[in-house]
């Protein structure tokens, strides 16, 4: 199955090639999201425990954290939804990426002449994806519920009480999902860049993308040159 082109994806020749990865809308989004990604781990942790109230400082207080952190939510959720409905197509599952997660090992140790060709995204890329869709969906949930200034009068106090929980679980857990994100865009050389400058290199397109460069000079994706 082709996988779906994102508007935008160009190869431009030139010495480096070059590839369009990300436009300059889906790169602002992206680190809005990322911004507020921070910002609400930051002011949940101050939240979260008493050794950690410090960090309440970073807001202007305790009040103003507990009156920010809520809203910061909302804004994550905006932000990364409007980027999910750009790329869920892309992240659906192939069956090469069950091949990509039984070969961990050469994913690690840098063989991927061992793995198989991938599009735009590989497994890992997907899993993180995917699992910050699903965990964003439960934190605003279970964020709403516990919103007390709006929405109180609409939930019972055993319903909270499971919904602080949920929401602390799924906090945690987005938490390890966005170090591993930033762990492997900073491991894996070049890949930042796709987020800075919006894109690559053909030689890191044709190293871990190759599928998705096939496809973009299969459809004569070809930009001017560079």
């Amino acid at each position: 199955m082709v996988e779906r082109i994102q508007p935008g994806d160009a190869i431009h020749p030139g010495k480096p090639v070059t590839v369009d990865r990300y436009g300059v809308a889906a790169r602002v989004n992206h680190w809005i999201t990322a911004a507020s990604l921070i910002l609400l781990a930051l002011s949940g942790l101050a939240l979260f425990d008493p050794s950690l109230f410090f960090l309440t400082a970073l807001f202007g207080g305790g009040q103003n954290t507990r009156a920010f952190h809520p809203w910061i939510g909302v804004v994550l959720f905006v932000s990364f939804f409007v980027f999910f409905f750009q790329l869920w197509r892309a992240n659906l599952p192939a069956s090469v990426d069950w091949v990509w997660l039984t070969r961990l090992k050469d994913v690690v140790t840098g063989h991927e002449e061992n793995l198989p060709e991938f599009g735009k995204y590989n497994a890992g890329q997907k899993v993180i994806f995917w699992s910050m869709a699903f965990l964003i969906l439960v934190l605003i949930a279970t964020g709403l519920m516990i919103w007390e200034q709006y929405f109180a009068p609409y939930t019972s106090i055993p319903t909270r009480r499971i919904a602080v929980l949920a929401h602390a679980i799924s906090a945690v857990l987005i938490i390890c999902v966005f170090i591993l994100h930033v762990y492997a865009a900073i491991w894996t050389r070049g890949t930042l860049r796709a987020m800075t400058r919006g894109s690559v290199t053909g030689g890191w397109a044709w190293r871990h993308h190759r599928k998705w460069l096939r496809e973009l000079v299969g459809q004569r994706k070809i930009g001017p040159a560079e």
